[in-house]
Order: C-alpha cells, then structure tokens, then sequence
C-alpha cells in the first residue's frame, strides 16, 4: 500500500484534500481565483501509477531527459549570449545554427535544422519537475536545480535577437521555470523568470497578433508571421497566481486574443477554420485561465464552446487538425479527403498535451463526465501509440490516418512533441482523479493507487485494471476506521445497457452511461467495487455525410484494420472475434493503435452495401 501523502495529513480534518483547482506540489499553492471550480485535482504525489503502459511512458520519459547531457541543453543558450557552449549539439530544431531556411513557394527545399533554437529546453525541466513532485526522486530535483543555475547566466536579449518565434519559445522557457518553482522549490527560479521576461518584452508584438495581422507588418522570413503569443496568457497567470510577480497579471490579460477568437467563440461562433490547430486549442487553456482569475464568464463559454467545436470536427480516434496542423472549416468534405491527401494527420505528444488539459479544466468546472470519455479516447487511440522519443531526438509526432497509413518519427530531430510528450506523461496522474468536498472522482480506468482524506480519515483506493483491452475494473478501499464519503464512477456514453458495477459482490442499481455513479456509504477496510463494462462492437461513420467510411469501436478502442486488405462490410466489421491482442474479420487483422508497430494500417473502412 502506498502511504498516504505527507499533504493529505495537513488538511486534517477536512473533507478533501485540496484548497483549489489546480494546486498540487511542494505545497505552493495558486491564488487570485475569483471562480472556482468545482472539482478539485489532487497533490501529485497523491497519486501513483502501477504497471501498465501510462507508468512505462511516464518512466521512459523521465530517464530520457534525466540523462540528457547538461551541456547539450544548455548549448544554444550559450552559443547565442556570446559564451563557451562545449558539449555536442542536440540536432535539429533544438541548435543555434543559420542552417533553417523555408521558401513558401517550394517547401520541398526547406531546412528545418536550426529552425527555433533551445525552444524546448522549459518543456523538459516542466516535465522533470512534475515527474519529482510525483515520485521524490531527488535525481530530478538536482537535474533542474543545476539546469537553472547553468542557465540563468545566459539570460538577456542577445538570445532573442534574429529569433524567429521569440513568443513560443518565452512561452516554453517560462512554464519550466514556474514548474521548477512550484514543484522543486526553486527559488531561484522567480528571479530567471524576471530577467527573461525583460529579455524578450521588446521582441514581442503590443498584443496578441494572429498571423493575418502579422503578415500585414514588415517580416523577412515566412516564419515570422509563425509566433504564437496568443498562448501565453496560461502560463502568465500561473506565475501571477503563484507569487512570481504582479506583472505577470497585466502582460496576461494584455495578450488575451479577445477580439479574434475569446469574444466569437463565447458567442457560439467559430473562428477556428484554417487557424493552427495544437497552438489554438492550448489556447482555450488561456481563457480557462482568465475565467479563473477574472471571473469573466465569457472565457469559460468560449472554452467550452471551442473544445465543442473541436469535437466535431475530430476523427474517431479524438484526434483533430489534420490538414497540415489546420483546423478545419465547418463542412462535411475535409475530414474525408484528408484520409487520401496527407499523411499527417493528428500533431500526436502536443495535441493529446493540450486536448488533456483543456478536457481535465471543463471536467473540474462542470462535472461532465463526457470531457473524461474524450479524454480516454484520445488517450488510447493516440498518445499510447505514439513511438517512444530516441536518444538523438527521433520523435513521434503525427499519427497517420491515411487509407494506407504508417507510423514514423517526424524527420527533423528534436521538434515541438518531444517537450509536450514528457509534460502529458508526467500528469497522467492528474488527469485518473478529481476530487470535491465529500467525494473522489475516477476518472480514468487505469492501474493506479490514489491517497487522499474523507470524513477526516486517510483513505487509500487501489485500482486494478487491463482497460481497455479488458472490460473490468477491481478498486478496493483502505481504511483504518470506518467512513462515510463518496466514490463517483465515470460510466461512459458508449457503454452498454449489460454494464455492471458491484460494492463487495452486489449488484448496484442506476448504473447510467454517460454520468458519474455515485456510491456513498461507510466505507470499510477491504471494501471492493467491481465494474464489467458493455463493451460490445460498434461502427463509428466519419460524419452524415460519408456514412460509408467507418471505424469499428469497442469501448474507448478503435480497431484499426492492418494492411490495404479485402473490402469489408458492416456485418463482418461487427462480427470481429479476439484472439490475443488482436482482432479477426476472416482474413484481416485488426488492432488498437497502442498494438500497431511497423505495420500499414488504416483508421477507416469504406464499407460495402
């Protein structure tokens, strides 16, 4: 049994555990909300994930970049202030080199190398120093302590001058920095933060400009018009929330993208059409944000009304933005001619990282339990699938969902995913559980033990599972003195009328897809609640307007047929029969994405009358 965290005790005898939406981490805690949520997440180290693929990715991950070498992260920022920068490069976006070059008129003669230097050097000390406030591990605290140290001495403008995208890259600096703060104890941290954001001030644009607005200014290069300020608002009211500063407030609010995107969305109006997908949907997070702290309800309708928006024009994986990493218009013909023209087709690590946060937000404002079903849909049929990142920065980044699909690491070596990858992987945890005064939340169906207090006592809850390759989950209680509080199931849309919950054998009546159960009662030590989900087959169309192109589902999975194969129908997509870790329609072989290695594949099926 895992002890519970040495937090929980200090809320003694409260109901729950957390004091706000998203406070968690040696015990810095945000402030300023005038809107709160109404579930809370609980500290990091509260929850603990067992074996299982989210635990692998997770560790994977942490041992990656915990054994990067120093010199290597820090040369660019060394190169760039003039300094000795020994140690090799890191490749690929990640130097200081003038090698990057892009002709908008032939992209077939483009030169990545180079392209936005050191650009994701926050992303990794962010995902080392959550990975500590979950496990302790003092390696990673020492890693981002003597990052920062090395790396404060290269602050100042000099790095920012002939920079491309000046905005994204402060963006991923600062939220290393807040993290290191927040979750390490980095003091120091505060006074980088300080130094850079006066670095990069006269770099960046008097407001958040969108790209049209951009391309009306002089520029030298198409990747001027590139930046994405309209990003930072999140993390600028982070720091502010977190003590780092009041001006952090101000320069928030200064880049909020009202006119553009805020103020149409909350109206119900969609502006997405052709705009950057990942960069764009992170955005929501900054409106979620400025809701929290203004308690503007525009912000919170726009990020709803947004995520919305998004849902439908996703493919049956939950995966968006096919087109290039464009959104797409409101229409019924994109999605479709997407599965022909283009191999790219879901920006994997940085849209699961941004689909989470915004999905685990709306959860904690609303208690919907349809923002968890999107999440695990996403979930299992993207990230989990996506290659591992190699040593030298080989990085999975697209998922393919082409009529003859593959799966590749992205051709330039460190890009944009192998930061967003390590910071999904460490909030796994975040994400299984949410909490309000009396009850706990499951959210997620994966191997895990969470740690909180009820009623005023330390309640432990271990959760043992195969979902969704099985269709059972076994939690059982731990607790030292009876108690009453509640334990709230998330029961998919999907799942069927034959799913099944029991307390200690018996049946539970209500069970409702679509909702949270709710089980209240004296909880006592040894307890077990039992869940078979109805995970019969279903098919999926691509939208009204192609009901032809299919894609065969059983629970959260979609089973994706390997190789170009036979023509299939409906009957026989439904008739599929398991063997294994695979599925079987006479001759085709079907997996999960997580399944799928070297493999053609595809997503769809046109299926025959």
């Amino acid at each position: 049994m895992v002890s519970v965290s040495r937090r929980a005790f200090m809320a003694g005898g409260a109901a729950a555990v957390c004091a706000c939406g998203s406070a968690h981490g040696m015990g810095l805690k945000l402030s300023g909300a005038v809107a709160k949520p109404l579930l809370d997440l609980l500290e990091r180290d509260q929850v603990q994930l067992g074996a299982g693929p989210l635990k692998d990715q997770f560790d994977y991950q942490r041992n990656l970049f915990l054994n990067l070498d120093d010199d290597k992260l820090l040369k660019p920022f060394r190169s760039r202030a003039g300094m000795a920068a020994p140690g090799e490069d890191m490749g690929g976006w990640y130097d200081d080199s003038r090698d990057f070059h892009i002709d908008p008129n032939d992209w077939s003669t483009a030169n990545w190398h180079g392209y936005i230097p050191g650009h994701s050097f926050g992303q990794y000390m962010s995902g080392l120093a959550r990975g500590y406030a979950i496990t302790g591990d003092e390696a990673m605290a020492r890693k981002v302590r003597g990052l920062i140290e090395a790396y404060a001495p290269t602050v100042g403008p000099k790095f920012f001058e002939g920079y491309y995208l000046p905005a994204y890259t402060y963006d991923k600096l600062a939220i290393g920095l807040i993290d290191a703060y927040r979750y390490v104890g980095a003091e120091e941290a505060k006074g980088v933060l300080d130094r850079l954001t006066d670095a990069v001030l006269p770099f960046l644009p008097e407001k958040a400009l969108t790209r049209e607005e951009r391309r009306q200014r002089p520029y030298t290069s198409e990747a001027d018009i590139w930046d994405e300020p309209y990003t930072l608002p999140e993390n600028l009211f982070l720091a502010w929330r977190l003590g780092m500063g009041e001006r952090y407030r101000a320069l928030a609010l200064r880049y909020m993208q009202d006119e553009a995107l805020f103020d149409p969305l909350a109206k119900g109006i969609s502006p997405l059409k052709g705009k950057h997908a990942y960069s764009h949907v992170n955005a929501l997070n900054s409106a979620i944000e400025a809701y929290y702290v203004t308690g503007e309800t525009k912000y919170l309708a726009a990020a709803k009304n947004g995520f919305d928006f998004l849902l439908a024009q996703s493919y049956a994986t939950g995966g968006w933005g096919p087109n290039e990493e464009l959104l797409a218009a409101d229409d019924t013909e994109t999605l479709y001619r997407m599965l022909t023209e283009t191999h790219r087709s879901f920006e994997t690590p940085c849209g699961a990282y941004g689909h989470f946060k915004v999905a685990r937000h709306l959860l904690q404002l609303t208690r919907d339990s349809r923002y968890g079903d999107s999440m695990e849909r996403v979930l299992y049929n993207t990230i989990l699938g996506a290659k591992p990142t190699l040593p030298d920065g080989s990085t999975f980044y697209y998922s393919d969902y082409n009529m003859a699909a593959r799966k590749v690491f992205r051709d330039e070596k460190w890009p944009c995913c192998s930061g967003t990858f390590i910071q999904l992987t460490a909030d796994y945890g975040a994400s299984a559980y949410v909490v309000d005064a009396r009850d706990l939340y499951v959210n997620l169906y994966v191997t895990s033990t969470v740690s909180g207090v009820f009623g005023g006592e330390a309640v432990t809850v271990t959760q043992a599972t195969a979902y969704p390759l099985e269709n059972t989950s076994r939690l059982t209680v731990s607790v030292k003195r009876p108690v009453v509080f509640g334990l709230q199931l998330r029961i998919p849309a999907w799942a069927g009328k034959a799913t099944r919950v029991t307390v200690n054998g018996k049946a539970v009546d209500a069970v409702t897809a679509g909702r949270f159960l709710t089980l209240r009662r004296t909880w006592r030590e040894g307890d077990v609640v039992g869940i078979a989900f109805d995970m019969g087959m279903r098919l999926e169309p691509l939208n009204a307007a192609h009901p032809e192109m299919v894609a065969l589902m059983t629970g959260p999975l979609v089973l994706m047929p390997i190789g170009e194969g036979a023509p299939l129908s409906r009957d026989d997509l439904l008739a599929a029969q398991r063997e294994g870790d695979s599925w079987y329609v006479r001759e085709v072989v079907l997996k999960p994405f997580m399944a799928i290695g070297d493999e053609t594949y595809r997503l769809y099926t046109q299926v025959t009358a």
